[in-house]
């Protein structure tokens, strides 16, 4: 049994204030694992903006819209999957990959209910098939070691020892 004069010793050795935090582990030194394959995904979901042109064109009309507009998202998947790769920050590589993926992932969605409407089962099939690619990307491009890659750096400059301070008084 421990006596009231222990007792008082730990008691008086408790502080109101919280602990210090610990500073965040620093980042790992090369690129992480998720990194190649959200860019991987990013690929698929070029190529599928692609296909998904080349399905909608006319060969009467020169380059209408309805080509156009997957064309331009094919790629900026393109340019989302590159920076990613390479952890350019600026552009936030991933939420680019993430909003491109969302984009498509809602279209084949459309479809599909559009084809289960009109008793096309093998079609509703084909399309919640291609949702592999937007949803494999928007996973893998919304987590964190990817997120983290892509971040801007701060800016943690060491002062500067031969500037001068200004002097009051």
């Amino acid at each position: 049994m421990a006596s009231s004069s222990s007792r008082g010793r730990a008691a008086a050795r408790r502080s109101p204030r919280a602990a210090p935090q610990q500073p965040p582990a620093p980042p790992a030194a090369g690129r992480p694992v998720l990194v190649p394959f959200a860019a991987a995904f990013g690929v698929l979901v070029a190529a599928e903006y692609l296909w998904l042109a080349w399905l909608l064109r006319d060969p009467e009309v020169a380059v209408p819209w309805s080509v156009a507009v997957p064309a331009v998202l094919a790629v900026l998947a393109l340019a989302g999957a590159a920076l990613v790769l390479l952890g350019r920050a600026r552009a936030r590589a991933w939420l680019l990959l993430a909003v491109v993926s969302v984009v498509l992932a809602l279209g084949l969605l459309g479809t599909a209910v559009l084809f289960g409407a009109l008793g096309l089962g093998a079609v509703v099939g084909q399309a919640l098939l291609l949702l592999v690619a937007p949803v494999g990307c928007l996973v893998l491009a919304a987590r964190r070691p990817v997120r983290e890659w892509t971040r801007p750096a701060r800016a943690t400059r060491p002062a500067d020892p031969g500037r001068r301070t200004q002097r009051t008084g």
